[in-house]
């Protein structure tokens, strides 16, 4: 497996061999950052989790040089923050079960450069090898730059694969932003109420955020919840923990469709729904 970066690395947490491990891999979860995967793919962990049939492995984009740090980790350097972070992506991958894990090791700017070609280069690689049938990226609605950018990469390597090569599903997760405001019919419904001291120590493994001044436990857990509670108004909670979802498998399956348009359709849905809702109950 060819990684381009010189510090990039592929991680398998179980006692397999790396052909066996990346070809077994049905679910693959491509984030930006250390934590964004347990964060927005906890549902397809849990099903893999203990799996014969089923088996998830993760891409983490870039290198962590920019988390915000505080308590302990306040004067760490970039790099020191860096090991660390690299460390608990590796801690979470031995917790999650997961099949492999890479750390592609990629500055942001390089992740937000869209006329580069190296980042797409190395996605078509790990898609190549690993022909995954379900992939998982960062929602286009996304308000952090470089999730939107990994989400844009993702889109753009599978879109030089064979057609008959390509995964037969796309999703889009929540993070920075969410997808509430998705119309009901839109939204796409992840089950995250299994395992709840999984989820809990998948994203507290991250102690260099969770200690280090961002609550990404306590909120990625009451995201779920909220979602779950929230999502129906008159009827009782059918789920006690959800995350949600936008299917973006039509660009992967139609070439011609850009993702500015793709997502700006589900944004004038919303609008729609609104101004539909003012107008009829409206004097």
């Amino acid at each position: 497996m060819k990684l381009f970066k010189q510090n990039a690395e592929l991680f398998i947490p179980s006692q397999i061999s790396e052909s066996e491990a990346l070809l077994r891999t049905t679910d693959l979860c491509i984030g930006a950052h250390q934590d964004d995967i347990e964060i927005m793919a906890y549902a397809p962990i849990s099903q893999c989790f203990g799996s014969k049939e089923r088996h998830f492995t993760g891409v983490t984009c870039t290198d962590g040089a920019g988390s915000p740090r505080a308590g302990i980790y306040a004067d760490y350097t970039n790099e020191e923050m860096m090991a660390v972070r690299v460390q608990e992506q590796r801690f979470a991958a031995q917790i999650g079960d997961y099949s492999a894990q890479f750390q592609l090791d990629f500055k942001s700017s390089e992740m937000k450069d869209a006329a580069s070609r190296v980042v797409i280069e190395q996605l078509k690689e790990i898609l190549t090898v690993t022909k995954p049938q379900t992939i998982y990226t960062h929602s286009l609605a996304d308000k952090h730059d470089t999730h939107v950018s990994v989400a844009l990469r993702v889109i753009a390597a599978v879109r030089e694969l064979p057609k008959n090569e390509r995964p037969k599903k796309l999703y889009g997760f929540e993070v920075w932003r969410d997808l509430d405001w998705l119309c009901d019919s839109e939204k796409v419904l992840f089950d995250t109420s299994a395992r709840p001291a999984l989820a809990a120590a998948l994203v507290g493994v991250y102690d260099s955020q969770v200690s280090g001044g961002k609550r990404y436990d306590l909120a990625a857990a009451g995201r779920r919840i909220c979602n779950a509670t929230y999502l129906e108004s008159h009827s009782t909670d059918e789920y006690e923990s959800l995350s949600f979802a936008l299917d973006m498998t039509a660009l992967i399956e139609d070439d011609s469709i850009s993702p500015n348009d793709f997502i700006q359709k589900h944004i004038e849905a919303f609008c729609n729904d609104v101004k539909d809702r003012l107008g009829r109950l409206s004097n």
